[in-house]
């Protein structure tokens, strides 16, 4: 069985983000906590969303990783902004990464004030599912 991802009639359809997905009997569900553009040191890597962005996105593949599963068993995405960061850069950075074709993943997106990592402009949290046969 595979993970379904709907776009049901009567919501507006996006080639960015799906509205539910169903999960089988049997997955594995990985949870991955909030995670910075910072290096294994803890600091950030540059004063630039995009680039935060990208290591971002990069040490929620290494944790994904470490559980077994990979970028493309996302399930659902959770982006938090700085308030003040380029929200263009951010999501430029990330867009290829977080795009699939016909079944895009769930994706939450806000701005907030700020963010517990000082200097950090963005952080990533997923949800993914593994599926064995």
């Amino acid at each position: 069985m595979d993970i379904t991802f709907l776009q049901p009639d009567g919501l507006v359809r996006s080639p960015a983000f799906s509205h539910a997905a169903v999960i089988p009997p049997g997955a594995t569900t990985v949870y991955i906590g909030g995670q910075n553009g910072v290096d294994a040191s803890g600091a950030v890597v540059s004063p630039d969303v995009g680039a935060q962005a990208l290591r971002a996105l990069d040490n929620a593949r290494v944790a994904l990783e470490s559980a077994g599963a990979t970028l493309a068993d996302v399930v659902s995405w959770t982006i938090l902004i700085d308030q003040d960061a380029d929200l263009r850069a951010a999501y430029g950075a990330v867009a290829a990464t977080l795009a699939r074709d016909g079944a895009p993943p769930l994706v939450t997106a806000a701005r907030v004030a700020g963010l517990g990592v000082p200097g950090a402009l963005i952080e990533v949290s997923a949800i993914a599912a593994t599926i064995r046969d």
